[in-house]
This record gives C-alpha cells, sequence and structure tokens, in this order.
C-alpha cells in the first residue's frame, strides 16, 4: 500500500515530535562565576543609583540570605539562617522544594527576585535576569520552572521579613538638626554642604546584634580648644600629618592608601557653576569585592561561595548600626571644620569629607568586621590582591591577610584628613567585637569542605 506524500510527511513530523519529546534535556548548570556575577551586576547597579554606605549594606545583606536559604533551608550542607536572625523564624515558615529541583538555579533566581526589590534601577536587574532565563529556557524548561517555583517561595519569605525591618518607617522620620549651635556638633561641609546621612539608620533592625548600642565605643576625648587639652592635639594631628603628606606629593604612600580606600559613593566636582558627582563603591562595596577575591582564589564551590557571601554582608550591615548608632550619638564635629576655623582657613583634607558625623570611623568599623569575618571564613594570613578598585582607575594592592587590609582602611581615615585617632582606633576594636560576635553566635554547621579549602590553597 502507498501513502501519499501529505500522510507521509505527517507521520515524519508526528514521530519527529515524540522522538525530540523523550530526548533527555541537559540539566542547567550554574556555576560560582555567574554568583560572582549577578553580585558584580547590583554592585554596578548601586553606584549608578548612588546607595549610601548604610543603604547598599541592605541592598547586599537580604539577597545573599535568601540565596543561603534556598540552599540550606531545609537540609542543605549549612544550617539555616532561620532561627539565628533577628525576627526571620516569624515570616520564614518551612518551605521544601519539590524533588529534582536545581538548588543552586533556584537560588540564584531567589537572589535576584530579592535584589530587584532594594534597587532603584529595578528594571536593569529584570532585564539580566530576564536574559538568563532565555538562556536556561533552551537548556532545560521543565528544571528551570520547578527552581523559579521555589525561588518565589523563599524570596517571598524574606522580603516580607525585610520589609519589617523599619526602613521605610525610617525614611519619614525628620532630618538631622545641624541648627543646634553647640561648637561640637557636626555641620555639613563643603563644597556639597549635604544634609546628615541617615541619622535613623542605628534603629534598623539589626541581623545578630542584640542592639545597636551593644558595642558601643569608648566616648571621644572631651571637647574642647584648649591647645593642651587631648581633643585639640587630635585635631592638631590631623592638620600636621595631612601637611607632611603633601609635602611629599600626590605618589606618597600615605595619599596612595587614602585615594585607596576612599570609597566615597558620591564625590561632588564643581566646576565653574556645575556641580556634579563621581560615583565609586561604598566601603561596604569594597568587602563583598574582597570576599570575591578570595573565594575565587580558593576555588571556593557554589555553595561555599554563597555561604562567604552571606556571612560577610551580615558582618556589614550589623557594623553599619553599630557605627551610625555611634555617629549620630557623639555627633561630633569633623576636622575640616575646625582646622578652617582656628588653625589654617586655606586647608582641605586630601579626601573629601562625607556627609555626616565623624565618630566613630566607617571604615573602621565595617572593615574590621569584615576582616574578622573573611578570616573565620578563609583563614588567617590569606594572602590575596586586591583589585577591586581597579574600575575606578586605582591599582592593585596587595594585602597579608584580611586583618592587614583592615588596619590599612583603618588608617587611611587619617591620612585623608576626615577622621580623628580616636575614632579610628575606637572604631576598629568596635568592628572588631561586632564581627567576633557574628562568628561566635552564627552557626553554619561547616562541614570538612573549608578544611579541604585550607589545604589546597596556595
Amino acid at each position: 500500500m502507498k501513502i501519499n506524500k501529505g500522510l507521509k510527511y505527517i507521520f515524519w513530523s508526528f514521530s519527529v515530535l515524540i522522538l525530540s519529546g523523550c530526548e533527555p534535556k541537559t540539566e542547567i548548570t550554574v556555576t560560582p562565576e555567574e554568583y560572582h556575577a549577578a553580585v558584580d551586576k547590583v554592585t554596578a547597579i548601586m553606584v549608578n543609583d548612588i546607595f549610601s554606605p548604610p543603604q547598599a549594606s541592605r541592598v547586599y545583606v537580604y539577597p545573599n540570605i535568601a540565596a543561603y536559604q534556598v540552599l540550606n533551608s531545609n537540609s542543605g550542607e549549612y544550617a539555616s539562617l532561620t532561627p539565628q536572625l533577628n525576627g526571620f523564624r516569624e515570616f520564614a515558615p518551612t518551605v521544601k522544594s519539590e524533588s529534582g529541583t536545581n538548588l543552586e538555579l533556584s537560588a540564584l533566581i531567589a537572589y535576584l527576585q530579592v535584589a530587584e526589590q532594594l534597587v532603584f534601577s529595578d528594571n536593569e536587574i529584570r532585564e539580566y535576569r530576564d536574559s538568563l532565563y532565555q538562556k536556561w529556557e533552551q537548556q532545560n524548561p521543565e528544571s528551570l520552572e520547578r527552581a523559579k517555583i521555589y525561588a518565589d517561595k523563599v524570596a517571598s519569605s524574606v522580603i516580607e521579613w525585610m520589609e519589617a525591618d523599619h526602613y521605610h518607617e525610617t525614611r519619614s522620620m525628620p532630618d538631622y538638626d545641624f541648627f543646634d549651635e553647640s561648637p561640637e556638633r557636626w555641620q555639613p561641609t563643603p563644597p556639597g554642604y549635604m544634609k546628615g546621612i541617615e541619622p535613623h539608620w542605628s534603629k534598623i533592625r539589626p541581623m545578630v546584634l542584640d542592639s545597636a548600642a551593644q558595642f558601643k565605643p569608648n566616648p571621644p576625648p572631651a571637647f574642647s580648644l584648649n591647645k593642651d587639652s587631648d581633643f585639640f592635639k587630635e585635631l592638631e594631628e590631623v592638620y600636621l600629618i595631612s601637611k607632611t603628606i603633601r609635602a611629599k606629593g600626590n605618589d606618597s604612600p600615605e595619599i596612595k592608601i587614602a585615594r585607596f580606600w576612599d570609597c566615597n559613593p558620591y564625590v561632588s566636582i564643581t566646576k565653574g557653576h556645575y556641580m556634579f558627582a563621581e560615583k565609586k563603591i561604598t566601603p561596604g562595596a569594597h568587602w563583598m569585592g574582597i570576599c570575591k577575591i578570595a573565594a575565587l582564589q580558593s576555588e571556593a564551590d557554589f555553595d561555599f561561595t554563597v555561604y562567604a557571601y552571606t556571612k560577610t554582608s551580615i558582618a556589614i550591615f550589623d557594623a553599619f548600626i553599630s557605627c551610625w548608632d555611634e555617629k549620630y550619638r557623639s555627633n561630633l564635629i569633623r576636622p575640616e571644620t575646625l582646622i578652617a576655623e582656628h588653625i589654617d582657613k586655606d586647608w582641605q583634607p586630601i579626601l573629601q569629607t562625607p556627609p555626616f558625623p565623624e565618630y566613630s570611623s566607617g571604615h573602621s568599623v565595617v572593615s574590621n568586621a569584615a576582616a574578622k569575618v573573611l578570616t573565620s571564613i578563609f583563614g588567617d594570613d590569606f594572602e590575596f590582591e586586591d583589585t577591586t578598585e581597579v574600575a575606578y582607575g586605582l591599582p592593585v594592592r596587595k594585602f597579608d591577610s584580611f586583618n592587614a587590609a583592615a588596619l590599612e582602611a583603618t588608617m587611611s581615615r587619617l591620612y585623608g584628613g576626615i577622621h580623628y585617632r580616636s575614632a579610628i582606633e575606637e572604631g576598629a576594636v568596635q568592628g572588631e567585637n561586632v564581627g567576633s560576635h557574628i562568628n561566635s553566635r552564627l552557626n553554619f554547621s561547616l562541614t570538612t569542605k573549608e578544611q579541604e579549602l585550607a589545604i589546597a590553597r596556595p
């Protein structure tokens, strides 16, 4: 019996469809590099959107927690954070994934879902995510759909918890009162004379700290313009150090250190009648970049990479809350204001003074908290090349350890002329206390993987 050409074509097409439907789909592989790329994407968006340092810490921490929870909320390699982070248990019921769910894929999706809720340019996150969806859809649409369903469940619980951290309430609270004429109180500084950033950040719910004031530092020296007072001696030290550094020229080691660790997301540039911003990363972003460098250098797998980012971002987040609590308690005036009024009216700091009170030093608190946590993850004496600032026109710097990097970041604020010595020294202790507390309080239940990484590390 002969089959006409039309029937033969229909039969052939139907057979192809059946056979193609039976072909096994390629499982989607998500690499640590893809997670790094997602974090880098969020950083780039924040730089463009000009997030303040405290705000940026919030943008980093919640997406990483969402990714971590996707991997570990049920029976992951590490312990769930649900019972460990302040208030999280209330918003994070047990969510189980379907059998066969690609957890790495789901973790990356959850990261992007939460990040989308936190940045201003959320369309850029969606476009980035949709481009990934197109690629993954071609590889395995069923696996992608399962991963999306689980990611949505976890991300939704994290977003609900996030919305209860008092951030939105602080948006309607009053600005810093800079009309107080007390001589020791902070005043806006040139060239922008911007109002004080985030005066109510201490009201944000911490991740691990019992309260914002848990590691309240020793107070600064009593304000006094008496030349024999401890306070005036520290003020004069800032002035003299900057003069000595400037005399060496722009290639002096101190100026290079100050500029490397500047991390001011909004440097005002004035040309004639125009003022515009030179955009940079925040201090927290710099330390997230160091976390990336350490993870890549250690050849960390996907789960370990997410763990490292999550623990580091928690330390940075709580460090900013601790620091900002003290900043707006002491409300201490910046060296730039007093030096111009009482020592040298033409003096300017090497770095542009950021718009918030002086004590304690944010770089000192955040850097030392991050260094404590990174040391707990990757070990002591972890040598690395810090390439974080290359994209912003600054050279690579080498460090023997995370603590060495934190020490340099701390001293950079004195070299830059924007902090007194007490602010950086007490800030360093404050940061160490925050980092040590997180190390002792958070249980990630690490397996031998950390030891294996330590052995394999060059």
